[in-house]
């Protein structure tokens, strides 16, 4: 996953409880990762994203139905998981 500052911001946002987990079981690595945090940062400007590559999941701040497009459009396969 990116270790810079970039994203912090952004993914502080994401992991204070508020949003929608989705559970990508075919991420497998840190290119999947980039390509669905590019999916979502196009499809949802300004929204927050938290990527954990470790358990697949990703967390979004934003309109669920419109995040889990941007996952498949980008080729993965997202879950809604239970927060």
């Amino acid at each position: 996953m990116c270790n810079c500052d970039e994203h912090s911001v952004k993914d502080a946002a994401a992991t204070t409880g508020q949003g929608v987990t989705f559970q990508v079981s075919d991420m497998t690595c840190n290119h999947c990762a980039g390509t669905i945090r590019t999916a979502l940062e196009q499809a949802m400007p300004g929204a927050g994203v938290s990527i954990d590559l470790a358990s697949k999941r990703v967390v979004v701040n934003g309109d669920p139905a419109l995040a889990e497009s941007a996952i498949a459009t980008a080729g993965y396969t997202p879950t809604r998981a239970v927060n």
